[in-house]
């Protein structure tokens, strides 16, 4: 009787336990994912893979956070309060490497930097070396990223920085004003706002070599969970391919939900300039697919920073990324179906 009980008993247990481990591999893994802005086009493909299930597909449970001017994701990052986050450029990495944190890309969505200086139609500037020395407004954190590149090549100095306060009204009533932006988005503002087309200087067509929109993850992250994050960065190259070839609507509307700012015509915009500028699939994507990397093109962007003496010459820059998660070729292959 007693064998009968035992042998009932631990029956019962093995099937709480079977149970148990059923609702644990049912549990979807939860994940912060905190981008550089409020929410806009250039985050499409993320919003895409959320709207359509692709991350819950692959197991996760994502939630998207919107960062803004007053959330610095990389300080989140780095103090270990979040996972995810996405870097607006490679200085970022860089950065953290350098300030001791234990975080890296992962992934790089934006093959271009689409940052871009802007200016009125006028004969005297038709490239970026003319705009040397002459006042350019960029916001503070501008620079000592892009502008520290603006300096080293073309010889622009501290002298022409003007501020930009995110507010485009002094630059549509000054026609001498010269003003940075993004080129999927700025460039549509002013058309539409200022009713005039603006000259517009894409620095990734002079060649700017950082990269954008990249995917950061700790350190911890990869070491104890790397499924999961190649589970995201495959979710996320999916969402990417499907926002670009596919119907964008279900991230659009997701993307007007956190940021009512964010208009129809802005979002299209976006969507053509991203297209046809080949932002996303273009340079070594075209090879590698979406979110693609380097060891060259990061070393290319690593040398021209440290001889300007941002980073030291011995900084293990190498340390900012992993190609470990990329360059499968995943976005071709789905192409190809």
């Amino acid at each position: 009787m007693r064998k009968l009980l035992r042998r009932a008993a631990l029956s019962a247990l093995s099937a709480v336990l079977a149970l148990s481990a059923s609702r644990a591999l049912a549990a979807d893994t939860k994940i912060t994912f905190v981008t550089d802005w409020k929410a806009e086009a250039e985050h499409g493909g993320f919003y895409e893979a959320l709207a359509l299930g692709l991350y819950k597909k692959a197991g996760l449970d994502v939630t998207i956070r919107q960062g803004g001017p007053s959330i610095d994701n990389m300080q989140l990052l780095a103090a270990g309060a979040i996972d995810f986050a996405l870097g607006s450029n490679s200085f970022g990495p860089l950065n953290l490497v350098q300030a001791g944190a234990h975080a890296v890309a992962v992934m790089a969505v934006s093959q271009k930097d689409p940052q871009c200086l802007m200016t009125h139609p006028r004969s005297d500037i038709k490239s970026l070396a003319d705009i040397r020395g002459k006042p350019v407004m960029i916001a503070g954190a501008a620079a000592n990223n892009f502008f520290l590149w603006l300096k080293a090549k073309y010889g622009f100095t501290d002298s022409q920085i003007r501020p930009y306060t995110f507010n485009m009204a002094p630059f549509l009533v000054n026609k001498d004003a010269i003003q940075q932006g993004y080129i999927s988005s700025e460039p549509y503002l002013v058309e539409q706002q200022g009713h005039f087309k603006p000259q517009v200087y894409l620095f990734a067509n002079y060649g700017y070599p950082s990269y954008a929109s990249l995917v950061m993850v700790s350190e911890k992250m990869i070491d104890q969970h790397p499924d999961v994050v190649q589970k995201f960065v495959d979710a996320s190259i999916e969402g990417w391919y499907d926002y670009l070839h596919g119907n964008p609507a279900p991230a659009d509307a997701l993307i007007e939900r956190d940021d009512p700012d964010e208009s129809d015509g802005v979002i299209a915009y976006a969507i053509a300039t991203m297209k046809k500028e080949g932002m996303i699939e273009g340079g070594d994507a075209a090879k590698l697919g979406i979110g693609a990397m380097t060891d060259a093109r990061w070393k290319d962007f690593f040398d021209v920073m440290s001889k300007e003496g941002v980073y030291p010459a011995g900084l293990d820059y190498k340390a900012a990324y992993t190609l470990r998660f990329v360059n499968k070729a995943l976005s071709l292959r789905l192409a190809q179906k």
